[in-house]
Order: structure tokens, then C-alpha cells, then sequence
């Protein structure tokens, strides 16, 4: 089986900065996989609300979209050749705080890194909490 493990959560002060890591593995898993999959994402969610769109990278790396909220502030960066796809999170605000997921996507249509329900693969999610 292919799991997703976020890492790299903390607690951070306003304006701070923070690195989150997610990391593929599994008997099942190989570059391979990550190489053809078309999107890598990442999602939050925080309590009562619904998971939310981040950002995604595409197969290669080079195509990269940001929610309007982070744009600016984080950016996504894939590494096929070592199975991660990592979050780095600078400016950070109180309502950033939130669980954050990564995951894989091979849908194709235009727009569909956007949509929650294109993703196939997830992992457990990691806390992320932004104080004042």
C-alpha cells in the first residue's frame, strides 16, 4: 500500500516560519509512482470548517498554484527523485492554524488540482498552530 506521512508541525508565533515534509512510502510505492502523478497537494482544515485547498505542484515541479489566502507566503516544492513533497510556510498568521494533509492527485482535467475529491492518496495530517 502507498502512505503519505506529513511532518514538521509545531507551534509557531505570529510571522513566524515553518517547513512541512510529506513523504511517500510502502511496499507498492516507487518513483515511478510519484513521477506519473500528476499533482501533489496540500489541503488544511481547521475545527468546524472544511479541508481547504493550499497548494499543489505539478508531476514535474514546474507548475505550481496557491490559494489566494497563502499566496505570497508559502510555497510548494516537489522532489520526485526523493519521494517528498515539502511546505514552506513563511508569515504566518493566526488563521493559518490548522491540520495540514498532503496529497496525490492523477487527475488531468484543468483546474482539478483544486478539487479535494481528485485526490487518491492522503496522509494522516500534521498540526500546525499559529499563536498571537
Amino acid at each position: 500500500q502507498v502512505q503519505l506521512a506529513e511532518s514538521g508541525g509545531g507551534l509557531v508565533q505570529t510571522g513566524g516560519s515553518l517547513k512541512l515534509s510529506c513523504a511517500a512510502s510502502g511496499r507498492t510505492f516507487s518513483p515511478v509512482f510519484m513521477g506519473s502523478t500528476a499533482f501533489m497537494g496540500w489541503f488544511r482544515q481547521a475545527p468546524g470548517k472544511e479541508r481547504e485547498f493550499v497548494a499543489a505542484a505539478s508531476y514535474s515541479g514546474g507548475d505550481t498554484y496557491y490559494a489566494s489566502s497563502v499566496k505570497g507566503r508559502f510555497t510548494v516544492a516537489r522532489d520526485n527523485a526523493k519521494n517528498t513533497v515539502d511546505l514552506q510556510m513563511s508569515s504566518l498568521k493566526p488563521e493559518d492554524t490548522a491540520v495540514y494533509y498532503c496529497a496525490a492527485s492523477d487527475c488531468t482535467d484543468y483546474g482539478c488540482y483544486l478539487i479535494r475529491d481528485e485526490y487518491v492518496y492522503w496522509g494522516q495530517g500534521t498540526q500546525v498552530t499559529v499563536s498571537s
